[in-house]
């Protein structure tokens, strides 16, 4: 049995009214929903306000440097397979100082979640246009606007992503079951996590979102269709979908790995003759 408490962490020190909030709500109730117990889940973040999550709830935890948390979370899913390993970014973190590293999760298929808190902006920093921001966004480094935003949705499908979601923070139980739908997808999956920021983005606010997104599961629609997938990728304005956007069955990269095909690293004895001979090479 795992209950509420069983997840109750530090006091959050989010600004009132943030958007982070309800992704804090919604990852809780997904982890109760599928029985999963703290010790069974690594939380890897790097650095901004999405980063801090991980202190806000309970689980293993790895602070990253920025834009640096999918290494460390590709690596324990490696020595651990039975680790439910989540990943936690903000857009910055995940498409702008880590968009080399989410490039080539993507396409690899490393069999872990990536929750990335998409505020279009750098909260943590005061306000400076993320690599989300819209066109035209007037921040401190960008006083005549903003160029062309990354679409991480599109990129990642076109990349070789698995699973590809976007959610809303607005919506607290449609969100805790697309986080569901990615946890138990084997493959990487990308929920891309729209996060009204209500401190340094008065523009995409909760209201304008409410005022635009859609639900795919009330479409008939099929994620598994690549084409139609970017098509939806490419929806961003008056009409915004949330839901799964693409999804496939592709073999993950750990089964390409020999080693792992007994069990997981972490519960196999060290052999320290071995370790010795290996040492002795770099001396």
């Amino acid at each position: 049995m795992v209950a509420r408490s069983d997840y109750a962490g530090l006091k959050p020190a989010w600004c009132p009214g943030c958007g982070n909030f309800g992704i804090l709500n919604a990852l809780n109730r997904a982890l109760i929903d599928m029985k999963i117990k703290p010790h069974q889940v690594l939380l890897v973040s790097g650095i901004g306000q999405a980063g801090k999550l991980p202190h806000y709830t309970r689980g293993n935890v790895f602070n990253s440097l920025h834009g640096r948390p999918i290494p460390p979370a590709i690596g324990a899913k490696i020595a651990n397979s039975e680790l439910t390993v989540i990943a936690i970014s903000g857009d910055g973190d995940a498409y702008g100082e880590g968009g080399n590293h989410f490039l080539h999760a993507c396409r690899r298929n490393h069999d872990i979640t990536y929750l990335v808190h998409n505020n279009q902006v750098y909260g943590l920093t005061k306000g400076q246009a993320s690599p989300t921001s819209d066109v035209g966004f007037i921040t401190k480094t960008t006083p005549y606007g903003a160029a062309s935003p990354v679409n991480p949705i599109a990129v990642a499908i076109v990349s070789g992503a698995s699973f590809v979601g976007r959610g809303f923070a607005g919506d607290i139980d449609h969100l805790a079951n697309l986080i569901r739908n990615g946890i138990s997808h084997r493959g990487f999956a990308l929920i891309d996590i729209l996060q009204p920021c209500v401190s340094f983005n008065h523009k995409n606010t909760f209201q304008w979102y409410k005022e635009r997104v859609y639900k795919l599961e009330g479409e008939k629609y099929n994620p598994s269709d690549k084409r139609a997938a970017l098509e939806k990728a490419l929806e961003w304005g008056d009409k915004i979908p949330i839901g799964i956007i693409y999804e496939e069955d592709l073999p993950i990269y750990e089964d390409q790995l020999p080693a792992l095909s007994r069990e997981p690293l972490v519960g196999r004895g060290v052999d320290v003759a071995k370790v010795e001979i290996l040492f002795t090479q770099f001396l």
